[in-house]
């Protein structure tokens, strides 16, 4: 079982749909796929009309392996089970900051369910803290959504030392450009020189900016099961292939 994380420490870039897309695309291959919401405001769950569940409070999440596994529900898709966020999310790092060996906590709770799946991907909340550490630590890969502007390149490159500084396995990032616009200079340009700069952290796929994924809360659907043959869903089926070969 792997563990795949799409987290960025930027709002707004794409992390959510990144999430939903993978999961979708890795269970349409036949793997069997439970996409976590660790995002207190459950839009991975919204995008897949799942209600979470009024059980999985405080710290049970971590602590109690019934209430975690008779929260997954069922999607509306083949192989794809899901996690759902509820607002008590929020409180993660309230929670793990009380437990003994904090960092491996989250680990220990997805492992609890690992021999039901092949890949769990974790949509993560977009900040920096003790549950985005135990994401770190517990993820085989790092899922990481740039839009190709100097805020996000910015933001990436606090990802990155961050890492470094804490000695944290900075090969687990696998970075790819989101909402790319090629009519735009200075998209190209970024492009150009963040791969230069990282080579080794950006895959080779880039997402463009398209309307589909904006009507994914439309039509509450990952945009393949809506919109298969356009060029945002054939990105996402590249994305998912990569990054299965590198977890």
């Amino acid at each position: 079982m792997k563990i795949i994380a799409s987290y960025s420490n930027k709002g707004g870039v794409g992390k959510t749909a990144s999430a939903v897309n993978i999961a979708y695309c890795l269970a349409k291959e036949g793997h069997r796929v439970l996409l976590c919401d660790l995002d207190p405001q459950g839009a991975s769950s919204f995008y897949f009309r799942v209600k979470p569940s009024k059980k999985l409070k405080g710290d049970r999440f971590f602590t109690d392996v019934k209430r975690f596994t008779d929260a997954i529900r069922g999607s509306d898709f083949d192989n794809l089970d899901i996690l759902p966020a509820n607002t008590e999310f929020r409180d993660f790092d309230v929670f793990l900051a009380r437990m003994k060996r904090s960092q491996s906590r989250l680990k220990k709770a997805l492992k609890s369910v690992g021999n039901d799946y092949d890949f769990i991907v974790l949509d993560c909340p977009p900040n920096i803290s003790t549950l985005s550490e135990n994401v770190f630590k517990a993820s085989d890969a790092i899922v990481v959504p740039v839009i190709p502007t100097t805020l996000s390149e910015r933001t990436f490159e606090q990802l990155v030392e961050f890492f470094k500084e804490h000695k944290l396995e900075r090969k687990k990032i696998l970075a790819f450009f989101s909402m790319a616009q090629a009519t735009k200079k200075l998209h190209g340009e970024t492009m150009r020189r963040m791969r230069k700069q990282h080579a080794k952290r950006f895959l080779d796929v880039t997402i463009p900016f398209s309307t589909d994924v904006e009507k994914m809360g439309i039509h509450r659907a990952p945009v393949g099961s809506f919109s298969a043959s356009h060029e945002a869903a054939s990105a996402y089926r590249k994305l998912s292939k990569e990054v299965a070969k590198k977890a």
